[in-house]
């Protein structure tokens, strides 16, 4: 029986080939979460993400998605699935659905951080949204925002009361 990878170095090394690190989403992380953590760092912001791809539903979702963005890439899908990825139909929704199962590991607040980060599409979200010719990203890209969303959320939760007693 051929040994099973380690899927969370195995997941950090199919977003390599993507052109996404981990450093690209923990900027991410960190527009989201400067104007609420003082003194945030990138490198906390990196920590958070490599606890979230230790996830194993994030793995799958990482594995699973760029799998089918390949697959659209070379025009593997059938029709009419093969066009409405590749083109990355507004109304498809399967895309952000999945990137949901990411969002929801750490609570609500991480729907809130993946609907704003994925309608602004900061940073390394809208290089891998800017539909290049040949390039399919329809599901990376709400992956990767998704995982962003998902450690801003870790850290919030992390974080007691402490801003609210600020004010």
């Amino acid at each position: 029986m051929a040994k099973q990878p380690d899927l969370y170095e195995h997941s950090i090394a199919l977003l390599k080939q993507e052109n996404v690190s981990i450093q690209s989403i923990a900027e991410l992380v960190f527009f989201l979460q400067k104007d609420y953590i003082k003194d945030l760092t990138v490198e906390e912001c990196i920590d958070n993400v490599s606890v979230v791809l230790k996830k194993r539903e994030v793995q799958n979702a990482i594995m699973t998605g760029i799998a089918l963005d390949e697959l659209a890439q070379a025009k593997q899908l059938p029709e009419p699935l093969q066009h409405i990825i590749e083109i990355d139909e507004g109304l498809y929704g399967v895309d952000e659905i999945m990137a949901l199962g990411i969002v929801n590991v750490y609570g609500s607040i991480g729907l809130t951080n993946y609907g704003y980060i994925d309608k602004i599409k900061p940073g390394i979200l809208a290089e891998l949204n800017a539909h290049k010719q040949g390039e399919v990203h329809t599901f990376l890209d709400d992956i990767v925002g998704a995982i962003a969303a998902a450690a801003a959320s870790r850290m919030a939760h992390s974080l007691p009361l402490i801003q609210d007693e600020d004010k």
